[in-house]
């Protein structure tokens, strides 16, 4: 890879390049393991053991860094995982995220009933959908979004040098990340003491009461939960929300086929998730020396999962580079895999659908407006666009 902004094209093509030295595979720029085939990541990520997940060790001593990590239950290994979890999973069960449906739905409309013939649709309705909506399963003022938004961009919004080893670029991206993190923790400390002093019925209200082993979590625990569900409660959606439409862009026949049956959306948006992987990949640290298809691994060394690659492997995916909702199955990668499988992914999904449904049904017409730029984050840290101006005409 050349630039430290690559197209996604460009991403693409670096990865399919990386097969030819094996899909397991020593990077010596990088000085890491590559993972790019399905059942490799696949059993990379079903061994938590093996693989963990704790990567304080690539990071700086960094007081802003470590006070976040103390929540962050996907830097987490068992058996303090599986007690954090089972807190904040009652939040996202079954049940709880299909009663949201009719509140999804409701904001999708007031949102778009904010715009005309042509709109951004991250600004218009992508971004601010699900940061609503889990801001106020958490609790938190909504009207303080346009802030949410800011962290947001500043965290995934670091370019990555391609050329630098994975230490090198950790320490470049967390020192240029700690003082927004400094700021969340600000944040959602005060969040949290005011629900303390106050309890209502939010999930965070909930976490402060809530007893592991006998005992309340100290605050300071509690601020990485809160700050990952609030970031990555929201990210995917918005992502997934602006790949659909890109996608739908590029293959005007799914677009078709999904109008005439709309019972196709679901599949259709599996795709999306698959061909245009929001986070592309995961990052783990040995703890043992290890085997991954017959490739020994040593104690601590990196290894990157790249959920990108696994979703576009030819042994699993059948012309893995064409985008086709009736494909079947679909084992993607996207939302992980085992202990750490993304604890939001119902909700993202009911997100992507209920949005996309209204959108298809409100407007005949929907095409990427000419003549304004459509705006592409790096790649190497997110697949998504932060700019997608749109030109509509009502059904």
């Amino acid at each position: 890879m050349t630039t430290t902004r690559p197209t996604f094209d460009e991403f693409l093509a670096w990865l399919e390049a990386g097969r030819a030295h094996g899909q397991v595979h020593f990077d010596d720029t990088q000085q890491c393991w590559q993972v790019l085939g399905h059942p490799e990541a696949v059993e990379v990520l079903s061994d938590p053991t093996a693989f963990s997940s704790d990567l304080t060790a690539l990071q700086p001593e960094q007081d802003d860094l470590a006070l976040f990590q103390r929540g962050n239950i996907v830097r987490m290994d068992p058996p303090q995982h599986r007690k954090l979890r089972t807190l904040v999973s009652q939040a996202f069960t079954p049940r709880v995220v299909a009663d949201l449906e009719p509140r999804i739905a409701e904001l999708t409309d007031e949102l778009l009933d904010q715009t005309g013939e042509r709109f951004d649709l991250i600004d218009a309705l992508a971004y601010p959908l699900p940061v609503i909506v889990i801001a106020e399963l958490l609790g938190i003022p909504v009207s303080d979004r346009g802030l949410f938004r800011t962290w947001a961009d500043a965290l995934l919004g670091q370019d990555v040098d391609p050329d630098r080893t994975v230490r090198e670029a950790s320490d470049q991206a967390m020192a240029a990340v700690a003082p927004t993190m400094r700021e969340m923790n600000a944040y959602f400390l005060d969040h949290i003491r005011s629900r303390r002093a106050t309890p209502g019925h939010d999930l965070t209200s909930k976490l402060v009461q809530a007893e592991v082993d006998g005992n309340r979590l100290a605050d300071e625990e509690i601020i990485g939960f809160v700050g990952l569900l609030l970031i990555a409660g929201h990210i995917t959606t918005t992502a997934t929300l602006g790949n659909s439409v890109v996608s739908f862009q590029d293959n005007p026949d799914a677009v078709t086929e999904v109008r005439a049956d709309p019972t196709l959306l679901p599949a259709a948006i599996e795709e999306v998730l698959r061909v245009r992987t929001p986070f592309p990949r995961l990052g783990r640290i040995t703890t043992a020396e290890t085997e991954v298809a017959g490739v020994r691994i040593p104690a601590g060394q990196v290894v990157l999962p790249w959920l990108t690659a696994a979703n576009r492997d030819e042994r699993v995916f059948p012309e893995p580079h064409r985008f086709d909702i009736h494909r079947r199955p679909n084992p993607h990668l996207t939302f992980g895999h085992g202990i750490h499988f993304c604890l939001g992914a119902p909700l993202a999904r009911l997100e992507a659908r209920v949005a996309l449904r209204l959108l298809l049904e409100r407007y005949r017409d929907i095409e990427v407006a000419g003549g304004e730029p459509v705006e592409h984050r790096n790649p190497w840290t997110m697949v998504a666009v932060s700019r997608l101006p749109l030109e509509v005409r009502a059904a």
